[in-house]
Order: C-alpha cells, then structure tokens, then sequence
C-alpha cells in the first residue's frame, strides 16, 4: 500500500491534541502495520503557530507548497475560539480548493467553523462538541447537526465533536485502512475505547432548569420544575393553564421549541442526572423523585437521550462521598 498523506490544517491558537492526539493514533498504526503507512503533516498559513495551551508548533509546509501532492486526508484542527472567529478567506479558499481532492476530508472540534465557512458542509450532517450545537446551526442553517454524535462519517466526509473525539476518528480512519486487529492493537496500546460507550450529551453541561415563555406558560413550568413526580399529560396540563390542548401545544412549540410531552420529559431527565451525580440515592428513588416511575423507564430515556444507562452514568459522573 502506498503512503498515505494526512496534513492536519491549522492556525494560530490550535487546540494542541486536536493535532498529537490523532497523529499519535496514526504513528501507532505505522508500528504494529509494520510500515509507514501514513505520513502526519501540518500545514498552515505560516510557519510558526501559537496553540492555545501556549506551546509553539512549527508547520511542516505552508498553504502555498501544496500544488500537485496528493492529500489523501485534510483534516482541519480547531481552536477554543473557532466560533467567535471572522472568516478568513486565504483558509477559506485553500480548503474549497483542496478539500474536494482528498480522498477524505473533515474537521476536528472547532476545525468544523472554517470547513463550513466554505459550504462543503452544507447539505449534510455533521458531528459538533456540544456547547458549538446551536452555534452552527445558526451559522450554518443548512447543515445539519447531530448533537449526540462523537464521530460523524458522511461519504467523504469525517468530522469529530470534542478534542478528545479526533483519537475515536483517527482510529476509526485505522480501522478503514487497516482492519480491525491493527485498529483495536492501537486502542489498547493507548487505552482508548474502541468504541465510546454513549453519545456525547452525556459529558454536556447541565443546563439551569428556569422557565422560559409567556408568564402562564411559565407558572406551569415552575410547578413541574418543583413538582416532576405529579401526573404531567397534556390534557392535565392544559387543564392547569385553562387552554385547550392544541393551544398548550402551539405555545409551546412557539416558546420553547418542545412539544408539551418533551419538554417535561427533557426537565425530568435534567432532574434525574442531577440526582445521578450527586450519588447518594438508588436508581429507584431517583426514578420516583424525577417522575419517571420506575427505574425501567428511567433507564429507556437515558438510553434514548445519552446513549448510557443511568448506572453507567452515575459511575462515571457521580460524587464520591
């Protein structure tokens, strides 16, 4: 197999394992493949790059060396900043330029802001870290957007939500070119998983429980933020705001984006994973106290939403105490 060409496209503040992380996965596989299958380079607009932990890396080739290689992945790194970042247009032409060539192409945490910057995302649906979902969205109204994905491959297409998701992507890149052994070698060579457990809305942040919408809409809220294990069905909550059903789910779609049925059930499962981390109660009060019954439902809307059981949940996020 011939060499493999992966240039990692970066600018000033890089976040720095959106680079070594994954260009680690990949000198590992050269290891147990025997061979130097893949070749990592950075390539940036000029030499020297300042990443954001403050360390300096020096680019191996500038935009203006690459004419005739042959890139068989791009990959463009993100920065802590990426969304809040103008769109530069000598990055912005590089990549709609260079991208399509690639046998592959994506981004990495932030890197997704310049690559969509292009419009080669548009009409697709990407992975993005958590706290950049909404921000794309707004950005980007015609890419779509899986929240809970940690890795994303579309075609040609690869892009990793958080910085920690360029090593499931990159081993995930081994595990096309190279099978399986050498990709789950890599992994335990690494200690890595093979493949994360659940999605990524599981390490978000909890969002505050506050109300939202017109004053009704909001006193109805509140009673079930204070209240989550009373009887919450759309026509008991109609009945609580004097609206007829249909009204209670046109406001609420308006106000909140939600229908009615979701909106409790996201505040009940905001509840239980607050119960979760702090540790101190079994699964079977938690489910009680966040209105979900029992634990068996409990255990379907955690699976459903975050890809984990509320068990797994609690041992990775919970309290010691």
């Amino acid at each position: 197999m011939t060499e493999l060409l992966i240039v990692f496209m970066v600018n000033d503040g890089v976040q720095l394992m959106d680079v070594a992380g994954p260009a680690d996965v990949f000198a590992e596989a050269n290891t147990f493949y025997g061979a130097p299958l893949y070749r990592s380079v950075i390539i940036a607009a000029k030499k020297d790059i300042r990443s954001s932990c403050g360390f300096h890396l020096r680019a191996d080739l500038l935009l203006g060396d690459i004419h005739n290689t042959c890139i068989d992945t791009l990959l463009v790194a993100g920065a802590p900043d990426a969304a809040n970042r103008p769109s530069d247009p000598v990055l912005t032409r590089w990549l709609l330029r260079e991208a399509p060539k690639a046998r592959r192409f994506g981004s990495i945490c932030g890197g997704v802001f310049p690559l969509a910057q292009t419009g080669l995302l548009n009409g697709h649906t990407i992975a993005a870290h958590w706290a950049d979902v909404e921000c794309v969205r707004q950005q980007f109204p015609a890419v779509s957007v899986d929240a809970n994905a940690i890795v994303r491959e579309e075609g040609p297409l690869r892009t990793a939500a958080g910085v920690s998701s360029g090593l499931d992507m990159a081993l995930s890149l081994v595990r096309e070119d190279m099978g399986e052994r050498i990709a789950r070698d890599v992994a335990r060579q690494l200690v890595l998983f093979y493949k994360r457990p659940g999605g990524q809305l599981q390490y978000s942040r909890q969002r505050e429980l506050s109300p939202a919408g017109r004053s009704a809409l909001q006193s109805l809220q509140r009673q079930i933020i204070q209240k989550p294990d009373a009887e919450y069905s759309v026509e008991a909550m109609a009945r609580m705001v004097i609206l007829e059903r249909r009204q209670l789910t046109r406001l609420f779609a308006k106000e909140t984006g939600l229908s009615p049925a979701r909106w409790v059930e996201q505040t009940r499962l905001t509840i239980a994973r607050s119960l979760l981390e702090d540790g101190r109660k079994p699964p079977k009060v938690v489910a009680a106290e966040a209105g979900f019954g029992s634990v068996r439902v409990l255990r379907r809307v955690f699976q459903r939403h975050l890809g984990v059981t509320p068990a797994e949940y609690r041992k990775r996020f919970g309290q010691r105490h």
